[in-house]
């Protein structure tokens, strides 16, 4: 079967555009090398079978490919053991073999973005998926759907693409030898990296110089795709979070030269920030968000300012748009904003600039061109924590942390909640317990839901077997919602519009 599953990985490549024809028999030398083989059968004493099953490959069968040359690679002793951290070195390392050099994607970048920036990011994203950097079977594992909320259709999804380590993995990486090198996930010196147990192997990554704000950056994808084209634009220097001025004029630079998509950035806070703060990033792609499209539900102006469209966005979270054909107009505004909100305070909102010497207010911006406009909304963010709150008092609270407890970043923000893998299982449990009339409260791994399925159920006549998914799915997505509303510093009621309107007369 090595002789087969080499074939059919070569025409694999052949089919998807990673390497040319004339280079078939470097690659099949290649990975001859690679499991240590001196030659390759004669074409001719394969099987019909086997010939058809090689000239059929298709890019859905590239995981049933891969398994069979780790398989073989466990079975000859080439991977060190038979988990799946080793597999995923190992056929990351079988991708590399067939991933075009840097200079070479670059290139057909640079040419393709000739013809249109979208036609240069169409090729990018479909080499990443091809070159298996973003793994299409795992992406198609997570669970997602849409509900309808008071804020437009949000966007839910669980997450399963991430692998999940078993317990040899676990320790392995524990005991493995701390190295600084790469300095995170997301340095410039991932590109091509072996990996390590504790490090993911990047052979077959690929990243695109950009230039924004006439400094040096790199764009590439999520490996885990949480929504279409879902990029990352990185510095090329480990340099930690900040958002300044700088980082309007970078948004905006970036959308300028890729107006199909739109950039946002995590806060540069702790709570309300990222995964990653110590390098700086953006966010990025080709998707339209529920936020995207909410409207502006209230107008106004700031002197000196009159000409950018500026406004309130119906939100759970505090939101300003504003929207000028200059963008330098949005950068001038967006630094006046970010500035006043840095040091604004109002004890009646609970809105603290600075306690004992930490500062809490921040932003999350994001960008897009939007009717011939450069549009940026500015949601304000503030990471005080409390002893009722010890999380954050504009976080998920603790009676909606059963489903969220993670930080509310860049993502969730515009309206797609990562839920944990765990709900999966959870979520299966609970339909199972109120179909059959069990004691939630006696099943420990589900107890944590009790209260919100009693206050679920009195809300439905008939819970059945045909209706349950779409239950539990929308009584999630409230949730969700309700997330978001405890993230908004200011609150959807009069008092708290009321309190955000006073922030906006004081940047007059």
């Amino acid at each position: 079967m090595i002789q087969v599953a080499i074939r059919r990985l070569v025409q694999y490549g052949l089919k998807t555009y990673l390497f040319d024809k004339e280079d078939e028999v470097y690659i099949t030398n290649k990975l001859l090398e690679f499991f240590k083989l001196d030659e390759l059968g004669e074409w001719d004493e394969l099987s019909d079978a086997d010939k058809q099953l090689i000239n059929s490959v298709e890019i859905k069968d590239l995981e049933a490919v891969l398994k069979d040359l780790l398989d073989y690679a466990a079975e000859i002793k080439i991977m060190e053991e038979d988990t799946i951290t080793h597999r995923d070195l190992m056929d990351t390392k079988i991708m590399g073999l067939l991933t075009p050099r840097p200079s070479m994607v670059q290139a057909n970048f640079a040419g393709l973005y000739k013809v249109s920036p979208e036609s240069a990011t169409d090729y990018y994203y479909e080499l990443s998926q091809n070159t298996d950097y973003i793994r299409r079977y795992r992406i198609a594992k997570d669970v997602k759907w849409t509900a309808e909320t008071d804020y437009g259709t949000l966007d839910i999804t669980i997450n399963l693409s991430k692998p999940e380590k078993d317990p040899k993995a676990i320790a392995a990486a524990k005991n493995a030898k701390q190295s600084g090198y790469p300095k995170c996930l997301l340095c410039r010196e991932n590109e091509g990296y072996a990996g390590r147990m504790n490090h993911p192997a990047r052979q077959n990554h690929r990243i695109i110089p950009v230039k924004i704000n006439g400094s040096d950056w790199f764009l590439q994808y999520s490996p885990y795709v949480y929504y279409n084209e879902h990029c990352i634009v990185f510095n090329s220097e480990h340099i930690p979070m900040k958002v300044e001025k700088a980082t309007f004029c970078k948004l905006l630079d970036f959308v300028e030269q890729f107006p199909h998509y739109f950039v946002g950035s995590n806060a540069d806070l702790p709570i309300v920030g990222g995964s990653i703060l110590s390098h700086d990033h953006f966010q990025g792609g080709h998707y339209e968000f529920a936020m995207t499209k909410a409207p502006v539900e209230e107008t106004f102006q700031i002197p000196g300012f009159e000409d950018v469209v500026t406004g309130i966005v119906r939100w759970p979270m505090s939101v300003i748009r504003l929207a000028h054909q200059d963008k330098q107009r949005v950068i001038e505004l967006a630094d006046k904003i970010l500035n006043a909100w840095r040091g604004y305070s109002d004890e009646s909102a609970f809105i603290f600039a600075e306690t004992d010497g930490e500062k809490h207010n921040t932003i999350t911006p994001i960008a897009r061109n939007r009717d011939g406009k450069f549009e940026l909304d500015l949601v304000l963010r503030n990471n005080i924590t409390t002893d009722e709150h010890p999380l954050g008092v504009y976080h998920p609270h603790a009676h909606l942390q059963h489903i969220k407890k993670e930080n509310i970043g860049l993502i969730e923000v515009m309206g797609l909640a990562i839920l944990p893998a765990r709900l999966k299982s959870e979520m299966a449990e609970l339909k199972d317990a109120i179909l059959n009339g069990k004691n939630i409260r006696e099943i420990e791994s589900i107890e944590k839901h009790a209260d919100w399925i009693d206050e679920i159920l009195p809300k439905y006549q008939d819970i059945n077997k045909d209706n349950i998914d779409d239950i539990i799915e929308k009584e999630i997505g409230i949730v969700f919602a309700q997330v978001l509303e405890c993230a908004g510093v200011y609150k959807r009621t009069a008092e708290g519009k009321e309190a955000f309107r006073r922030f906006i007369k004081s940047l007059s």
